[in-house]
């Protein structure tokens, strides 16, 4: 995939380039299967010098997000660099999305949960029921109904469904613009 998605990987990076300078993937400490922490990869989105947190932490997550950035979040363009989580064996297609450290609601509700027993991934059951709407309880229970019930007919049911979330930017929403839901 990486080898076909190459000329996106170009395209993007010169757009990034354009619109922000360098660097073009930004990594971060992000919670994964053990518990461990790994760096994931994705294509920066936020303006360079944006504090490095959730963007759902940032008040100001409007201002900090590039042109090219709501763009590529929209779309989830910024998540093809997790290919190469992929390849290292760090994430997997399907499963919770990682989390980074601070997020301590959550992680505590996961470890419960044993949701670290499997790896990470770059979708999962909460990004197909709701992505940010959600509370960190209902991504949680999600999680823990993943963990409880996946099986490759589950995986490739959220793949698809995962699809067509990306194409309609459901459930999509920047930082502080959340419904309250959370």
């Amino acid at each position: 995939m990486l080898i076909v998605l190459s000329p996106v990987f170009l395209i993007v990076s010169i757009i990034i380039i354009i619109d922000d300078g360098m660097p073009v993937i930004f990594r971060q400490h992000r919670v994964g299967k053990g518990n461990e922490l790994f760096y994931i990869y994705k294509f920066r989105t936020m303006r360079n010098g944006t504090r490095n947190v959730a963007s759902g932490s940032l008040s100001e997550s409007g201002e900090c997000i590039t042109r090219s950035g709501r763009f590529l979040r929209k779309t989830s363009l910024d998540e093809l660099p997790q290919l190469i989580n992929i390849l290292q064996g760090r994430m997997s297609f399907v499963g919770p999305r990682p989390l980074i450290p601070e997020e301590k609601e959550i992680r505590e509700l996961r470890e419960k949960y044993n949701v670290y027993s499997v790896r990470p991934g770059m979708t999962g059951l909460a990004q197909i029921n709701g992505r940010d709407n959600l509370t960190d309880e209902q991504k949680a229970e999600f999680d823990r109904e993943y963990i409880e019930n996946h099986s490759i007919i589950m995986d490739i049911g959220i793949m698809f469904k995962t699809v067509i979330a990306v194409l309609t930017g459901k459930d999509v929403v920047e930082g502080k613009e959340k419904t309250g839901k959370r």
